[in-house]
């Protein structure tokens, strides 16, 4: 199906607050970790550090400001609680399934988290079948957002240029890939503080069912 508004021939969508609701938990899990070691933060305080970050960055930066463990301990106890974290409860983001399970166009996820981790949300949440073949994780091509090349890959999985893609993306770093990919570019439920960071404006919406009307997709 070609979009006649935006012309486009398919669509890409972060993972983390886009189509699953994990950011959040994963702050608390890290809220936890910290607490468990002396450490005193708020939930907020890592949500505006960890969202769109590659992991590993923000580990470092973390562990600098609170020296109470390293980066390879770190790292390995958020994977192992986050995975029984999102089992037990994991949802997705308020209107994913239907939107995703009614798209009638080439789609792909593109996330900086690993493979495991995607696969994991994706299963837990219902979405996984929509994606089985269409996963970019930018620990398998070595690159992270706001580097453009996740973004450029996950177009080519879908064997469509860059201008023929729209992104759907709640990170700052998500959306700077996506304009630097030459990408259309749609915010989800960004805060006044990225919109007002971002390069280039870009169209924002606070739903997902509205992903259809903005893209000029018809009504499923």
């Amino acid at each position: 199906m070609r979009n006649i508004t935006l012309n486009i021939d398919g669509i890409i969508f972060d993972s983390d607050g886009t189509l699953v609701d994990s950011e959040t938990l994963s702050a608390e899990v890290i809220v936890d970790i910290l607490h468990s070691l002396g450490v005193t933060v708020t939930k907020q305080q890592i949500l505006e550090r960890f969202r769109g970050t590659r992991f590993s960055i923000f580990a470092a930066s973390l562990l600098a400001d609170f020296p109470v463990t390293d980066v390879g301990l770190f790292t390995l106890e958020f994977r192992n609680r986050t995975a029984d974290v999102f089992t037990d409860r994991l949802k997705p983001m308020p209107g994913a399934v239907e939107v995703i399970r009614n798209l009638e166009i080439e789609k792909c996820v593109a996330s900086n988290g690993p493979r495991e981790k995607i696969e994991l949300c994706l299963d837990v949440t219902g979405l996984l079948p929509y994606f089985q073949d269409r996963i970019a994780s930018a620990y398998e091509i070595g690159s992270w957002k706001p580097d453009p090349s996740l973004i450029l890959h996950a177009a080519s999985m879908m064997n469509l240029p860059a201008h023929r893609c729209l992104l759907i993306e709640d990170s700052l770093a998500g959306v700077e890939a996506g304009l630097a990919a030459g990408v259309k570019v749609i915010g989800y439920r960004l805060s006044d503080e990225i919109r007002g960071a971002v390069s280039h404006p870009i169209q924002v919406i606070a739903e997902l069912y509205e992903v259809r009307e903005m893209a000029g997709l018809p009504p499923a």
